[in-house]
């Protein structure tokens, strides 16, 4: 027993968190300045498409839920980049909001980017192969985004039709939407802001259960990483 108990692991450092935290956030940002086509193929594409292939960062030693809040951190940060850059292009095509608001906008940007990251997860962990994200796109993510106030304000959309309307308030999306248009001007939406913050600690609660080993989704799979 004393021999086990020697050589035995020690738990982690607080510099060993670090370091991986710095590595994770310094991967996705050289991946993103070094893939051009990534970075084109990005201004089309919603944070949640950044993590739906997870299963390579798991074999760390370090705890799951550590390792997925990394991920989160690391993701949201390369979409921060992303929504300045089209902020940018919205400038040329005469969409100017106060100067401030590109200020006020950041914390609600980084709300927004980690109830989506979360999200992604979350249905990471329910998609074993690649091949699978086109049903994902189909049914979650383009419902998602049309059934929101992406394209259109809540007030024209409830004119319009009111079954939508309450569809829309119901959609995640839409807050994270109305959070950042209202931050994009000095303001806040209260009401999305609680939303907002409700959907991305529950997603990422259930997130950290599925990639659980011992208990989620890959547990009951029955193979390392979920894969079969």
């Amino acid at each position: 027993m004393s021999t086990l108990s020697e050589t035995r692991p020690s738990p982690p450092s607080l510099a060993r968190y670090a370091i991986c935290l710095k590595g994770i956030v310094w991967r996705e940002a050289l991946r993103f300045l070094h893939q051009r086509e990534r970075f084109v193929a990005a201004l089309v594409r919603p944070l949640v498409w950044l993590f739906i292939n997870m299963r390579t960062l798991l074999v760390s030693p370090l705890p799951r839920w550590y390792l997925l809040s990394s991920k989160l951190l690391a993701g949201t940060a390369v979409s921060v980049l992303q929504v300045y850059a089209y902020l940018l292009i919205a400038w040329f095509w005469g969409i100017e909001p106060p100067p401030i608001g590109y200020l006020t906008v950041l914390p609600a940007l980084i709300l927004a980017g980690l109830m989506l990251g979360a999200l992604g997860m979350l249905i990471s962990s329910l998609v074993k192969q690649l091949e699978n994200f086109a049903g994902v796109m189909n049914f979650v993510i383009f419902p998602m985004f049309f059934a929101s106030s992406a394209l259109y304000p809540l007030w024209r959309v409830r004119e319009s039709s009111p079954l939508l309307y309450y569809v829309c308030e119901l959609n995640p999306f839409t807050h994270a939407v109305e959070l950042v248009r209202f931050a994009l001007y000095a303001q806040v939406n209260w009401v999305s802001l609680a939303v907002v913050c409700g959907c991305t600690f529950g997603f990422m609660f259930a997130a950290i259960l599925a990639y659980d080993p011992a208990r989620g989704v890959l547990a009951r799979r029955g193979a390392p990483g979920g894969e079969t």
